[in-house]
């Protein structure tokens, strides 16, 4: 096997996030619900014999550094192959929208190349590494919707109803240190458990981060409120600025047009806004990919 194409990068929603804590190393304690939806990038990754590790962009310009090439170094140099790879990357999910596509990349990077070389790495050790590349690689390895803790580390797969979701993500990218330096931050929202967000899964909780987003981007407040005329509840993803809201949440005159219609109507072509109407995953795509 020298090259494996087509494979999907699937990006995730923040159900809700609660920031609960703060370590001493400054770190923040959450609690979440990550769900994986069909919106993807899609890589293609091809061996090199020579050690190197090179990146097409078949889409928008990534720095040359992005995490995806950062993955395949640290596994390269974790392995210690003498193998090489070409990533493209047709990228697709945007950046800055708490949408995880980075993340997603990388994970997807680390799975593919874990076979590509013949490494056969167990999935556990593949989070280890997918860890100190950033908190939301490891959920992508796992490849489950999950209820997560921790920084971004404990994981507990959970199971989720078929759901689909309108995402609208504002022309605006959100830093994430920004956000989680705001004095706006709410950082000791009380633990609750998982039993307590499986009784309400559609409206529990909120999401800690939202405003500060909302204060750092008034297109954020502008999105939320779309969605919340068009479909109902709506909520911010993760540290922004892409938002959601359940399809099946309609507004009683709005239930004639069907949901996809009503979402491709959001966003004016030229806007800069990207409106989807995404499905969520039972798992990933290549969950099977790596044994547990």
């Amino acid at each position: 096997m020298s090259a494996l194409y087509d494979l999907p990068a699937p990006a995730k929603l923040n159900l809700f996030l609660h920031v609960v804590g703060r370590r001493p190393d400054g770190y923040h304690l959450l609690q979440s619900v990550f769900t994986l939806i069909d919106w993807c990038d899609t890589l293609h990754v091809e061996r090199r014999a020579d050690g190197r590790i090179s990146r097409e962009d078949l889409g928008p310009t990534l720095p040359d550094d992005d995490l995806c090439t950062r993955a395949a170094r640290a596994l390269q140099a974790a392995s210690g192959t003498t193998l090489g790879a070409h990533i493209a990357i047709d990228k697709q999910v945007p950046w800055g929208a708490g949408l995880g596509g980075g993340s997603s990349d990388a994970a997807t990077t680390l799975i593919a190349l874990n076979r590509l070389w013949g490494l056969n790495w167990p999935r556990s050790r593949l989070l280890e590494l997918g860890l100190a590349l950033g908190a939301d690689v490891p959920f992508f390895i796992g490849g489950r919707n999950a209820w997560v803790e921790g920084i971004g580390e404990q994981i507990t797969p959970i199971t989720l109803p078929p759901t689909t979701y309108a995402v609208l993500k504002p022309p605006v990218a959100v830093p994430t240190a920004a956000i989680f330096s705001s004095p706006l931050l709410t950082r000791d929202t009380p633990r609750t458990t998982m039993a307590v967000f499986l009784a309400d899964p559609k409206s529990f909780g909120k999401n800690d981060l939202q405003a500060s987003a909302e204060a750092y981007s008034p297109q954020i407040v502008d999105g939320l409120e779309i969605l919340k005329q068009n479909f109902g509840l709506s909520r911010m993803s993760g540290s922004g600025s892409a938002v959601f809201a359940h399809c099946e949440d309609l507004p009683q005159e709005s239930s004639a047009r069907p949901p996809i219609e009503r979402v491709q109507r959001l966003a004016t072509p030229g806007s800069g806004w990207i409106a989807r109407h995404c499905n969520g995953l039972d798992c990933h795509p290549l969950l099977d990919w790596c044994s547990d």
